[in-house]
């Protein structure tokens, strides 16, 4: 068993056991990954202030997010194909997420269905909702996710259209995979994700048996990709918030526009995210866009970020920046393509871990003490938004 001790491990242990073209998947942005790139350069360029002499014995990293008690402010993203990471995927994820006690969110385009995650956890979990020019099948998809007790419902705004990622076209992207000669030597060469595969569910599960045109998955692929639709907007929104009558989280906000818009229609929480670089290259990183989202909004609404962050020290300093809570998603993904469940309760572990250390080595106790005088300030008594970072190249990998 290898020895894990940061995200980055979980990473390359993915890479060697997930085929190329489930990995690649994960671990690309659209066009030229500018925006992909730039969103861990961004936390990587902030530093941290260290205390000394301060009292920090009895650390908490509890929190709550949208009124829910949590081990830590992080929460699982959700994440299209997780089940083609790790056979059933989805569930395992889930059950690593119930067990340390975060939210575990599940997305439109998982491979296990909501019904599969309520049969196998206790907790109430959280749906992702991409909105389709089937208005209708919106409707049967919150009133599923009602009926398994999902506690939120998490509605993603930046897909309207798909971004071109130009890894997937390469490979052949498919659900289940095509077969090109290229494709099979990979997948021979990953025994054991072969043999996990045989058992675990290979299409969309929250799509097949509900939609018109039959249940294949070339089908079911061909009304995802028409289906994303270009009118959506707040009067949508508005809508969506009155059916659903629960906690509302809405997803990929990144102008202070935007979020105070967001903010008068009364959602519970606000998400600031670029879809981690996959959709507009060249949008700015999620931790450019926080400081003056949280400053327009205020209390109105909980704000939180997500996009680049790979450990506890860039969730202390998203916390610094002001979000209340943050999501992970290729973290997650990583995690679970290296080592199914076990891998993604090691990854939240050692989150929590790196969070607690960077905060005792700030001279901070309580998730709720932390704040922008936790960061750096390289010269001024200026609050730091953003500190001036060096190339792309210097980021640390996806």
């Amino acid at each position: 068993m290898p020895i894990i001790t940061c995200v980055e491990d979980l990473r390359l242990l993915a890479k060697k056991r997930v085929p190329k073209a489930f990995y690649d998947y994960v671990d690309s942005g659209s066009y030229s990954e500018s925006t992909y790139r730039e969103n861990s350069a961004a936390f990587q360029s902030l530093k941290l202030q260290q205390r000394v002499a301060i009292n920090v014995d009895h650390r908490s990293t509890a929190s709550t997010l949208i009124g829910q008690t949590v081990t830590m402010p992080v929460a699982i993203a959700p994440t299209g194909l997780a089940g083609m990471q790790w056979a059933n995927g989805e569930i395992l994820g889930a059950r690593a997420a119930e067990r340390f006690g975060v939210p575990f969110t599940l997305s439109t385009v998982s491979i296990c269905s909501i019904e599969d995650i309520a049969r196998h956890t206790t907790a109430p979990f959280w749906f992702q909702l991409y909105v389709m020019r089937d208005r209708g099948f919106n409707t049967s998809l919150i009133e599923r996710a009602k009926a398994a007790g999902c506690s939120a419902l998490v509605v993603t705004l930046d897909l309207q259209i798909n971004g071109q990622r130009h890894k997937d076209i390469k490979n052949g992207m498919t659900v289940p995979p095509r077969l090109t000669p290229a494709n099979l030597l990979d997948f021979a060469s990953k025994p054991g994700w072969m043999w996990r595969a045989m058992s675990g569910a290979r299409t969309f599960g929250n799509l097949a048996g509900h939609i018109k045109g039959g249940d294949g998955v070339i089908a079911i692929s061909k009304w995802v990709a028409s289906q994303f639709d270009p009118t959506l907007s707040w009067d949508d929104i508005a809508k969506i918030k009155q059916q659903w009558g629960g906690k509302l989280i809405l997803k990929g906000i990144l102008s202070a526009e935007d979020a105070r818009i967001a903010a008068s229609l009364g959602v519970d929480a606000i998400v600031v995210s670029n879809h981690g670089g996959r959709q507009l290259d060249g949008a700015p990183s999620t931790v450019d866009a926080l400081p003056a989202i949280v400053d327009a909004v205020g209390d109105k609404v909980e704000v939180w970020v997500d996009g680049g962050i790979r450990s506890g020290q860039d969730v202390m300093k998203a916390l610094a920046l002001g979000a209340k809570g943050t999501m992970v998603g290729r973290a997650f993904m990583y995690a679970l393509g290296a080592m199914g469940e076990a891998g993604v309760a090691r990854m939240l572990q050692i989150l929590q871990s790196e969070l607690d250390v960077s905060m005792a080595l700030s001279g901070v106790s309580r998730i709720s003490q932390i704040g922008r005088h936790n960061l750096f300030q390289r010269g001024s008594n200026t609050p730091v938004t953003r500190m001036a970072h060096t190339s792309f190249e210097a980021a640390i990998p996806a």
